[in-house]
């Protein structure tokens, strides 16, 4: 005799979000799946409207309400969902929505709702890294053109400097020189460090202590610091040079960020620290992560510049080189990990993702 299959086990097993409600717009049925996803628990929940049961589909509750009043229900594709209160999106998510009328013991609506943060966000991490990888290749590229005839252009005014070194034209070749070098030096750094990681057991925290006393240091009390450690973070395994190296120049981003900028908050860098499980990293998924947040209040970068920042020589100080951040970002790369930003006017967040179990 086969065993009989309740529907809600079935239900339970289904990775997209179920939820189902009354004419009241009270949740009567719930699944694991949205458990999971709004971290709501499913006894809490039902009984309860909607909109208070889960706070992120406050938005919907108007057309919700006119889906059960006509008995017609929609699709919202790519929709963002947002917890009221947080204006920066700590808690954004994207889902694709389907409303369909039913009855029970009365009218109701079923609620399906697809997760689509992690497709869209491998998607992203994809193209970052496809576009830092075609910009290193491109860079390495012009380098080699660039390095050869510098070369010759500083050995050739170096001969002249030995043949006529009473000659009025020294300076000139010294000018030469002096250019030649300088430009060498741009086509170094263009290139990035020259070495492999040195991999060794390291303490994320003990890099940002590190990272923080210097930019301490520079900024002379013109800034405060603080820090949101989670110490459950065990060490791994990196090189703890080239991540501080990688931390140091995104702190000191946002260090010019905090420059000049008039607040009601007195200006202010945080240092955090998460674990994260279950987490994609440039369309590899990894059982556990380290993700380490730098994160300032200043102007923030425009909406413009979030897609361009990893380029080389894309900066907007007149002052700036533009290669802190993409020596960063492959620094990083090369430890398995990527720099992903997000920012707003007020609140700019860089953060590294690091897998725990590092690439050979």
């Amino acid at each position: 005799m086969l065993n009989r299959v309740q529907p809600a086990s079935i239900l339970d097993g289904l990775t997209t979000a179920i939820i189902t409600l009354d004419s009241a717009l009270r949740v009567t049925y719930l699944n694991s799946a949205t458990e999971t996803l709004f971290s709501v628990s499913r006894r809490h929940a039902q009984g309860q409207t909607l909109t208070v049961a889960i706070p992120h589909l406050l938005e919907q509750g108007l057309r919700l309400r006119r889906a059960i009043d006509t008995g017609t229900g929609f699709i919202e594709r790519e929709l963002k969902l947002r917890r009221p209160g947080d204006d920066f999106g700590h808690e954004l998510l994207t889902v694709d929505l389907t409303v369909t009328p039913a009855q029970f013991s009365g009218p109701g609506l079923v609620l399906e709702l697809l997760p689509l943060d992690r497709h869209l966000r491998i998607s992203r991490d994809e193209q970052l890294l496809a576009q830092h990888r075609a910009s290193r290749e491109l860079i390495r590229g012009l380098a080699h053109e660039i390095k050869n005839p510098l070369g010759g252009i500083r050995g050739a005014a170096q001969l002249l400097e030995r043949e006529f070194p009473d000659s009025e034209h020294l300076e000139y070749t010294r000018v030469i020189i002096r250019e030649a070098d300088r430009l060498q030096n741009l086509v170094n750094r263009l290139l990035g460090p020259n070495r492999l990681p040195q991999k060794e057991m390291v303490n994320v925290h003990e890099v940002l202590e590190h990272v923080r006393q210097l930019i301490e240091a520079e900024g002379s009390g013109s800034f405060n610091v603080m820090r949101d450690y989670d110490p459950s973070i065990p060490e791994i395994r990196a090189d703890r040079e080239q991540l501080i190296q990688a931390s140091l120049n995104i702190a000191r981003n946002a260090m010019q960020a905090l420059s000049g900028v008039t607040q009601p908050s007195s200006p202010q860098i945080t240092l955090r620290t998460r674990m994260r499980r279950q987490f994609t990293i440039a369309g590899v998924r990894h059982r556990l992560a380290v993700q380490i947040d730098i994160e300032d209040n200043g102007s923030g970068v425009a909406p413009a510049m979030i897609e361009k920042i990893f380029y080389p020589m894309v900066t907007t100080r007149a002052e700036g080189t533009g290669l802190g951040l993409p020596i960063a970002q492959y620094l990083i790369n090369t430890h398995g990990g990527l720099i992903e930003c997000q920012s707003r006017p007020g609140t700019t967040v860089f953060s590294i993702f690091l897998p725990l179990e590092q690439p050979a």
